[in-house]
């Protein structure tokens, strides 16, 4: 071949193929830390099957009995008699679903009981019902709050109320987390005549720590324009004397617009749900798009939230002895030398840092194959650079349990080297 036809030839060679791309390649730098980890021999901590649950507190995990830690299952009531037999009842009278809207044919009776229940349960003139807590927060907060408008909230705030703003298309306003100073001075920045929604939550759920409500309701209090919800997903049932959460345990009930909840934490079901006194709430049931283009919860579901909310309202001894769980495991793992996500037992939710994914994946499988489940929580669902495992405490765990729960700790801290 002469030179020039080499030359032209040459030309016409096709550059190397660039490595194949799709809308996943995104994600292939959390693909390959994943496949690494898993690589290790470890089990996933986020792929476990229940094979059997017994009761609130124990379950059945590749045949081992195991006590549950990571549940939200705060009250106990999902096992609870009066619960699973109305979801029984109300399934053999209403069928499995009501395929509809509630806004079209997705109101049955059941619906209409669990939001009286939930007006009782508040002592709120409002109540609406979603089919999920996260759909509770995309509705509400994209519905007040829309372009134009801004939305005031903790920088660790949950995903659905960051989303929630999203689809409403509002200007996002963020403050240092439970600093009462910053979100005053976001606050004075904003335009007077701008109309404010201001997104708090009652208990934050990867840390457990709780809000400062009064004093950041005196903080937004001093602004004109201005409505206040506070999420009670994490605090409900427990916190204050009626269980409202810790918007009622701080006394700041009257200075609250809105209280968005969750039926999957303490209710022990599935659903979700915002109260209010406002004159002019119920027009949200035709405005709010994850609420009108959403099919509305089957009957069972509503039916044992209803039973479950009802029941609520008389649990004292169930929230005292919640409460001696959280103190008496808070001061057991302190004690053992672990760090806490709080210095003080302030919820149901206690949080163990661990120094990196390595230790916290360790730590997690010594305990699953002790027979204790809690959840291993790890960024962006956390703080960045923080790994934890999260403890839920529940009403339903004996005092034998939270000792048993301790132990597992100390064996697990001592050979994974999380504590010495």
């Amino acid at each position: 071949m002469t030179d020039a036809a080499a030359t032209a030839n040459d030309a016409h060679t096709p550059a190397e193929t660039p490595a194949a791309r799709d809308l996943f390649s995104k994600f292939d730098p959390l693909i390959a830390e994943r496949e690494a980890l898993l690589a290790t021999g470890v089990r996933d901590p986020f792929a476990i099957v229940m094979d059997e649950v017994k009761s609130p507190t124990q379950a059945v995990i590749k045949g081992k009995d195991t006590i549950l830690l990571g549940t939200y299952n705060y009250m106990g009531m999902t096992f609870d008699p009066d619960v699973v037999a109305a979801g029984k009842k109300a399934l053999d009278e209403f069928g499995a679903g009501t395929t509809g809207s509630r806004v079209l044919n997705g109101t049955y009776q059941g619906h209409a009981e669990v939001e009286t229940a939930l007006r009782e349960f508040y002592g709120t003139s409002g109540a609406m019902v979603f089919s999920t807590g996260y759909q509770a927060n995309l509705g509400v907060i994209s519905t007040l709050a829309g372009k134009g408008d801004y939305v005031i909230l903790d920088a660790d705030s949950h995903a659905s109320i960051y989303d929630g703003c999203f689809l409403g298309d509002a200007e996002i306003v963020r403050f240092r987390h439970n600093s009462v100073e910053d979100l005053a001075k976001r606050l004075a920045r904003l335009p007077a005549d701008a109309l404010k929604l201001v997104v708090l939550e009652g208990v934050y759920s990867m840390l457990g720590d709780v809000a400062p409500l009064p004093e950041m309701v005196a903080a937004v209090r001093q602004h004109s324009n201005c409505m206040i919800l506070v999420d009670e997903a994490h605090g409900m049932g427990f916190f204050g004397q009626n269980g409202r959460g810790v918007y009622e345990e701080q006394g700041v009930e009257a200075d609250v617009d809105f209280v968005v909840g969750t039926f999957s934490k303490s209710v022990g079901t599935v659903g979700g749900f915002c109260v209010s006194n406002h004159p002019k709430f119920e027009i949200l049931r035709l405005v709010c798009r994850p609420y009108v283009f959403t099919a509305s919860l089957p009957p069972s579901v509503v039916a044992t939230a209803a039973t479950s909310i009802r029941k609520l309202m008389h649990a004292g001894e169930k929230r005292a002895h919640l409460w001696k769980n959280s103190q008496r495991l808070h001061k057991g793992l302190t004690d053992l030398g672990f760090t806490l996500g709080t210095k003080t037992p302030q919820s149901a939710i206690i949080a163990v840092i661990l120094t990196d994914q390595t230790q916290a994946v360790a730590m997690w499988q010594t305990l699953l194959e002790l027979g204790l489940y809690v959840n291993m929580a790890r960024p962006p669902a956390t703080p960045a650079g923080t790994f934890l495992l999260r403890c839920s405490l529940c009403a339903e765990h004996s005092d034998e349990q939270v000792e048993q729960i301790i132990g597992m700790f100390e064996a697990a801290g001592r050979a994974t080297g999380a504590i010495t």
